[in-house]
């Protein structure tokens, strides 16, 4: 083997975190499409991809959004969120001059994306635009949302079935920890994590591409090819005959395989209010996923016989009530080590953060007072008005540049 060829990271190995920010009016807090400018600005260009040390930065799929992510693998999760918030305060510098700013939360509480929503123009506009003329991307799941992504890696296919068998047992209680979207344009409708809610439906047209969000039980490569990539190509083929849109574009499970990089991509979780909160939430989850790889409460064959329809009920659940969801799947609670016949979200992450033996601040204080969509919802006290709903995300935009937790 030549010593120019990378050996693939093994489990745990390294980290790759993805932030995504709308940029929004500093006085009205109306999204602002210039990403493009921001951007041209750092790099001297117009370019999709800026590097800065650790950090890069990138275009999303419209033009308000802005990525903020580790450039490359890094080694460890402590010590990002710093390196994260050093980017948010150099961009708001950035933005200042436009009176614009970056914002945090899943989504924007008053977009109106029908008449907002500016697709990016650059380079891979011609992947964006057929993408839009496919799906109509001019909806609050396509356009108005911001995520936390988290890319794990695996070195082979048994690396590969432990992780993706892990994952997909986690999945379902993620939302409890990180819901941050109650509120789309000025309403509340009941559903903690409404990104989700739409997130599930964005792909209707075409069902093969998110399937149930829970990926399929494919636990290698060629098994993972035959029931997800083959039916997103049959299914895509008539819309795209050109085949300009890649397997790993298209598929949008709430995790993603990358056999181009050895890694799984987690894609569900909500952006917080704040670097140190979307990193905590990281911690654990990963922490969570390693402590089932380990098999410490059940073994991996256990873990590969879940069938995704029995998780998408528990996800489903936990979209809706976040933290408050209560589990009554009693074969679902034992995989974890979990005897009760049911048990609250709530409790079943403080259960996992004593069984990992996970210490965080930032945790104890979510679990303690709630997701943020729960903190939103009891600040904004019912009262959907512009002016009060401006008031708490004015507030969330605060938590942002100052790297810490909305209380």
């Amino acid at each position: 083997m030549s010593e120019n060829v990378k050996k693939p990271l093994a489990l745990f190995e390294a980290y790759g975190i993805e932030l995504e920010y709308m940029i929004v009016d500093r006085d009205t807090l109306a999204i602002r499409p210039i990403a493009d400018l921001l951007l041209e600005e750092m790099a001297g260009d117009v370019v999709a991809d800026f590097e800065n040390g650790d950090i890069a930065w990138s275009n999303e799929l419209v033009l308000h959004v802005i990525e903020i992510k580790t450039n490359g693998p890094a080694k460890k999760l402590e010590g990002l969120a710093e390196k994260f918030s050093e980017n948010v305060a150099l961009a708001n510098k950035r933005l200042e001059k436009h009176n614009a700013m970056l914002l945090p939360t899943g989504a924007h509480p008053f977009m109106n994306p029908l008449k907002e929503t500016i697709i990016w123009p650059h380079e891979y506009n011609e992947v964006y635009e057929l993408y839009n003329r496919i799906f109509d991307c001019k909806g609050h799941g396509w356009s108005n949302l911001q995520s936390t992504h988290i890319n794990l890696p695996f070195a082979n296919d048994e690396e590969f079935k432990k992780l993706h068998a892990a994952i997909r047992l986690v999945l379902p209680l993620i939302p409890a920890l990180s819901a941050s979207t109650p509120i789309f344009e000025l309403k509340h409708e009941g559903i903690k994590n409404q990104r989700l809610e739409f997130y599930k439906l964005n792909q209707s047209k075409i069902p093969q591409i998110a399937g149930k969000v829970i990926p399929e039980r494919a636990f290698s490569q060629n098994a993972y090819e035959e029931l997800i990539f083959q039916p997103i190509k049959q299914a895509i083929r008539p819309y795209d005959k050109d085949g300009i849109l890649g397997k790993y574009f298209l598929n949008s499970r709430g995790a993603i395989a990358r056999f181009d990089r050895n890694a799984i991509e987690i894609r569900i979780v909500d952006i917080q209010e704040s670097p140190k909160m979307d990193l905590a939430i990281m911690q654990l989850v990963s922490k969570l996923i390693q402590f089932l790889i380990d098999e410490k409460t059940c073994t991996l064959a256990e873990q590969m016989k879940w069938n995704e329809n029995d998780l998408f009920a528990i996800f489903n659940d936990t979209i809706k009530n976040a933290e408050d969801s209560i589990i009554d799947n009693v074969a679902y609670l034992k995989m974890f080590g979990i005897e009760q016949t049911i048990c609250s979200a709530k409790d079943f992450w403080k259960e996992m953060q004593y069984a990992t033996t996970n210490k965080s601040l930032e945790m104890d204080f979510i679990l303690e007072k709630g997701s943020l969509a729960t903190r939103i919802l009891k600040a904004v006290n019912q009262d959907y008005s512009k002016e009060n709903i401006l008031r708490v995300y004015r507030k969330l935009g605060d938590c942002l540049s100052q790297n810490k937790a909305f209380e």
